[in-house]
């Protein structure tokens, strides 16, 4: 058998495989193997897999959605950033080219759902098989845990914010927005800008992600209010603990991968964030249903939770408006409609595009040309602040919102530290990371566009990408062997990519940009599109 799975501790003798990588999360730097053997070109290979793998999920993704309990379920909804169900499908499609080319190769793999999988692919002998009911039972007695904190905490809230069901102008328009850090109580937002400041008829609805504390600085304003008030406490209680992901495995392309299948549902039902997602569809219906707002508009991205509440306007005729609120690339494959099983019926009546480089993504994903309007870019706006290019400047360093990303980004970031370059990393708003400073590596608070010079930024996924290519600084997206770094650049627009072998040399002799104008990508925002889609009466904008 050309392919060797072998877990940690029962690794073949190196006179058994040409090559070696390993596959599920495991870091090929904590492996003590020859590091000549390591396959070459990993994380390209594994990229280059996720990527060929996007029909597949799609597939997948539209059997998956149309079971009853995967309105909770980001693997259902193709969400890369959310599930790594691709990642999975990737090291499948690599492990059965490695087979096929007959080269002799360790694959090392300590996860029990991968590990079966791949186990029964063609061409693969496999090792005594890692353990998997002790792993399932641990993971749903921990996710039992954080679903029930979730609903003792959201209960809590849907008590304390109650008094927001009276607050809200019924048929007034509403925005639904998470309770990201730098939006205000005056009203400015970070996902709609000045919107509600334009027009007073318009409402803020908070999305459930923001906790008690947060929504009460928040609903201190005018027309501010949190979706928790519509949620029912017993609802919570007696409701939340158990809701799971159960997917069903009914046809035979679901068969062929149920290992992955059950080891995302694994995976998801680990934590709190079914319950989350349930709650949140649970408070948005019962908002629209008492409030009946003329339209609602919120930063669209596919995911189950919006499609739900597609779903539950359509039925009271209320006027739907997603709005594609960030930069947006190739590896994003939810905003495409080919992962809705019941498209059109769960696509927002209007997808508002900032720009018309994503305006042209969305409709080559296969959203109708008619459902998407170019309505302006309300969070990258021109004239674009920006840094100047300067060799002697510091390194910046972009940490992701995936959390284990991030944690390998700052082990980077240390090694091009050590190596006497002065390096400032600056975390995801929403998704901080703990790490030791030291001389050359300091924490920032200051946003990219509002630093005076930047020798390069280092990024991995995030707005960045796109801030580093207006400002004409060098940037490089950094891949892993075992991760994947999401291209959020547009399909037409080239970035600079770098292993962690190769980030010193791009530091050290960084390769200038592409020339790329912000009216290439975006566009002013249009408020007569926004007073049209929100049904604004003309006598109340400002």
């Amino acid at each position: 058998m050309p392919v060797l799975l072998r877990r940690q501790v029962d690794l073949s003798p190196p006179d058994l495989y040409d090559q070696w990588f390993a596959v599920g999360g495991i870091d090929p730097d904590t492996l003590d193997l020859p590091s000549d053997r390591m396959m070459p070109n990993t994380p390209e290979l594994l990229e280059r897999a996720f990527e060929d793998g996007r029909d597949l999920w799609w597939r997948m993704g539209r059997a998956l959605a149309a079971q009853p309990s995967a309105d909770i379920s980001h693997a259902a909804a193709c969400a890369s950033f959310g599930s790594d169900f691709g990642v999975m499908l990737g090291w499948d499609r690599l492990v059965r080219k490695v087979a096929a080319e007959g080269i002799r190769t360790l694959v090392i793999c300590d996860d029990p759902y991968l590990f079966r999988h791949l186990s029964g692919l063609s061409g693969v002998a496999a090792g005594p098989l890692p353990g998997v009911r002790r792993y399932a039972l641990r993971r749903a007695a921990r996710g039992l845990l954080a679903r029930t904190l979730v609903a003792f905490r959201v209960t809590r809230a849907s008590v304390f914010l109650r008094r927001d069901r009276a607050r809200y102008t019924f048929g007034a328009p509403g925005l639904i927005v998470y309770g990201h850090p730098k939006t205000r109580a005056d009203g400015t937002d970070v996902y709609f800008g000045d919107l509600m400041t334009r027009f007073p008829e318009i409402w803020r609805v908070l999305h459930t992600d923001c906790g008690l504390a947060r929504a009460g600085e928040l609903g201190a304003a005018q027309r501010t209010v949190s979706a928790h008030a519509w949620g029912s406490p017993v609802y919570a209680l007696v409701r939340l603990p158990w809701v799971r992901w159960r997917p069903a495995i009914k046809d035979s392309l679901c068969r062929e991968f149920s290992w992955l299948i059950r080891r995302s549902a694994t995976h998801e039902n680990g934590g709190g964030g079914p319950a989350m997602n349930r709650w949140q569809t649970h408070c948005q219906a019962r908002w629209l249903r008492a409030t009946r707002p003329r339209a609602v508009a919120w930063p669209w991205e596919n995911f189950a939770w919006e499609r739900a509440l597609v779903r539950a306007a359509r039925k009271l005729d209320v006027g739907t408006v997603g709005y594609q609120h960030t930069v947006i690339g190739p590896h994003q494959i939810n905003y495409s409609a080919r992962c809705n099983p019941d498209a059109p019926v769960s696509i927002p009546d209007t997808i508002v595009a900032d720009g018309p480089a994503y305006r042209k993504e969305m409709i080559d994903w296969g959203l109708p040309a008619k459902t998407v309007v170019d309505g302006g870019a309300f969070r990258i706006t021109e004239p674009f602040q920006h840094p100047v290019y300067n060799p002697m400047a510091p390194v910046y360093v972009a940490l992701s919102a995936n959390l284990t990303i991030a944690a390998r980004q700052v082990a980077v970031a240390g090694r091009i530290a050590v190596a006497g370059f002065k390096v400032v990393v600056k975390q995801h708003p929403m998704y901080p990371i703990s790490f030791a400073e030291t001389d050359n590596l300091t924490r920032t608070e200051t946003s990219l566009a509002e630093y005076p010079a930047l020798s390069c930024v280092v990024y991995c996924t995030g707005a960045s990408a796109v801030d580093a290519l207006l400002a004409g600084v060098p940037g490089v997206r950094l891949r892993f062997a075992d991760q994947i770094s999401i291209d959020v650049l547009p399909n037409d627009v080239q970035g600079a990519v770098a292993d962690v072998g190769e980030i010193l040399s791009f530091v050290r002799d960084p390769v200038p940009p592409a020339s790329v104008v912000w009216r290439d990508l975006f566009s002013p925002v249009d408020y007569r599109i926004w007073s049209k889609l929100l049904n604004i009466s003309r006598d109340s904008a400002k």
